[in-house]
């Protein structure tokens, strides 16, 4: 089943073939999605297709295959599921100029069973596509949203594709927060921590404060650069209490781009960040947070 919606301008188009359908039509679905959204490529246009779930696309393969009488692999799916899920994600193409300018981009969504990224399915597609973001569901529990496992989570060509000034400021923040994540598990057993793990563990958590932002509430150019600008100054992050660190976070970026305006609207132009760029960022950073700092301690 196919229905068209339109939203602020943007055409939606869904195709659902929910689990009580046969094994065939939950087979083809994600096919017509893509012959539909293939549509609006071939006009010059810029399409998304989500596939949810292909797991559920392997498995409806799977009862075809046997009913074909093929035989089972691994994890009892035909061996042939690889080449069926590549056939399909990669009509996702960018078109040239000469032949209309119109792009598809492939969302593939594959659901694992207890976590376990290396079932049959969830490896096939870490093959055929550019990344993958991991989900958690001990993140969810714990309450971060969107739960995202940034260890296991990988971009392929996010260093290419992401903008001069985050990936300059970002640097090793991801593989810093991942570590935490194991060093924070790895403490929960009780284990003593030397002064230097320790130390990582408060950072870490602080970090984690830094990086959550308020629900519905998207960031622009110059606050996320003031939030990993705060992120890299480690020892400046330590003095700030753990339990104030997304309301100073949330005051600073209302705050300082009005007094760099400049330096704003530079930035959010280009997105490229010089290295006198970096240190002035830096700077007004560190005096923000120490000006917000001061009155505190001179009062305690």
């Amino acid at each position: 089943m196919a229905e068209a919606l339109r939203a602020g301008g943007v055409r939606y188009v869904v195709v659902s073939a929910p689990e009580d359908a046969s094994a065939a039509t939950r087979t083809l679905a994600p096919f017509a999605g893509t012959a539909v959204a293939e549509f609006f490529r071939d006009r010059g246009e810029h399409a998304l297709v989500v596939y949810d779930d292909l797991t559920a696309h392997a498995v409806a393969w799977r009862e075809l295959s046997l009913l074909l009488e093929r035989p089972p692999g691994r994890e009892a799916f035909p061996g042939d599921v690889f080449y069926l899920h590549a056939r399909l994600l990669e009509r996702s193409t960018q078109l040239s100029a000469e032949a209309g300018g119109g792009s598809l981009t492939a969302l593939p969504l594959a659901t694992t069973e207890d976590g376990r990224l290396s079932a049959y399915v969830p490896t096939n597609l870490i093959a055929i596509t550019d990344g993958q973001v991991v989900l958690s569901r001990g993140l969810f529990a714990s309450g971060q949203k969107p739960a995202v496992d940034a260890g296991l989570s990988v971009s392929r060509v996010g260093a290419r594709a992401q903008a001069q000034a985050f990936r300059h400021l970002a640097g090793r923040l991801r593989l810093d927060y991942a570590s935490f994540l194991e060093l924070e598990s790895f403490a929960r057993v009780g284990t003593r921590l030397e002064a230097s793990a320790q130390r990582r563990l408060e950072v870490g958590r602080r970090l984690r404060r830094l990086l959550q932002t308020p629900r519905l509430a998207p960031q622009g150019v110059m606050a996320q650069l003031l939030r990993l600008s705060l992120a890299s100054q480690s020892d400046l992050l330590m003095r700030i209490p753990e339990d104030r660190v997304s309301e100073l976070a949330t005051a600073m970026e209302a705050e300082l781009p009005a007094r760099l305006t400049g330096l704003t609207a530079r930035l959010e132009a280009e997105t490229v960040l010089s290295a006198g760029d970096e240190a002035t960022l830096a700077e007004a950073v560190a005096r923000w947070v120490e000006a917000r700092l001061l009155p505190e301690a001179a009062h305690g």
